[in-house]
């Protein structure tokens, strides 16, 4: 099997929960919200595709062996495999999963939610984007809800089964950081996720 990567790199998960945690990240490419061109944003199934960030367009083909042997020489340095994209869970295998954890490192995925995840024992991020596809993960370890969106509000996402709620302020636009503020502070339920990566220019 081989697999479609775009990058894999050494950084620190920025987000969420396991925020600062040194991390290797394997980014898949392609996504079932839009093409990743930025000539196909006004055709993307979900608001993302207006601001999404991130090249997840090229890709390199790898094999699962190839893949393990890349992830495994960066394990000294990591306590987190993230497995991201894209929507990683397009290509996401329960072997890969499991042969990472056997180079003694956790797992994580970051998934809009539409696609079925594998079995396998790794933390899941979800980060709804509304739009055509269907929210299908409805459980988790965390909730992340990029804030504002047109494709889906707090609301409608609050009483799943996730550990932990955060809203990320869209595009880290002080405005959307103030409105993650406030809608934090009226429903204390929710956290507050900062890209700190991006602040201190880190992949």
């Amino acid at each position: 099997m081989k697999y479609r990567i775009n990058e894999l790199f050494w950084s620190i998960q920025g987000e969420g929960a396991n925020a600062g945690t040194a991390s290797v990240f394997v980014r898949f490419s392609g996504c079932n919200q839009w093409t990743g061109r930025h000539v196909d944003r006004p055709k993307g199934f979900a608001d993302c595709a207006r601001w999404c960030d991130t090249d997840f367009f090229h890709g390199e083909p790898v094999t699962h062996d190839k893949l393990v042997s890349r992830i495994s020489a960066l394990r000294q340095d990591a306590q987190l495999v993230v497995f991201t994209g894209g929507e990683p869970a397009l290509q996401l295998t329960s072997e890969l999963v499991e042969d990472v954890v056997a180079l003694g490192l956790r797992c994580a995925i970051e998934t809009n939610g539409t696609v079925e995840l594998p079995r396998g024992d790794y933390w899941v991020t979800v980060s709804p984007k509304g739009g055509k596809h269907e929210l299908l993960v409805t459980h988790g370890s965390e909730l992340k809800l990029v804030y504002p969106q047109l494709g889906v509000q707090p609301p409608e996402v609050e009483a799943l089964e996730f550990q932990h709620f955060f809203l990320q302020p869209r595009d880290n636009a002080p405005e959307h950081a103030a409105a993650c503020l406030e809608y934090i502070r009226r429903h204390p339920r929710w956290r507050l996720s900062v890209q700190i990566h991006k602040h201190l220019g880190l992949r």
